[in-house]
């Protein structure tokens, strides 16, 4: 799959950018998770890139939760 330092790194963004929200809000965490991963597998590696992946994922999720 990943290598430990993309692994890393999407663990880091993905606790940086979830940060905002509580921890059992389950299906925002999965979606943002989702999106990371998506963009990681198109090659969007770098921190900046992940960063910005997530945030859209977060938002997308904050709009769906309403």
């Amino acid at each position: 799959m990943f290598d430990t330092d993309t692994t890393a790194l999407l663990r880091a963004v993905l606790e940086e950018v979830c940060k905002t929200i509580f921890r059992r809000e389950i299906g925002a965490r999965t979606h943002v998770a989702s999106k990371l991963l998506e963009a990681a597998t198109r090659g969007q590696t770098s921190l900046d890139d992940l960063r910005q992946a997530g945030s859209r994922a977060l938002s997308e999720a904050s709009v769906a939760r309403r």
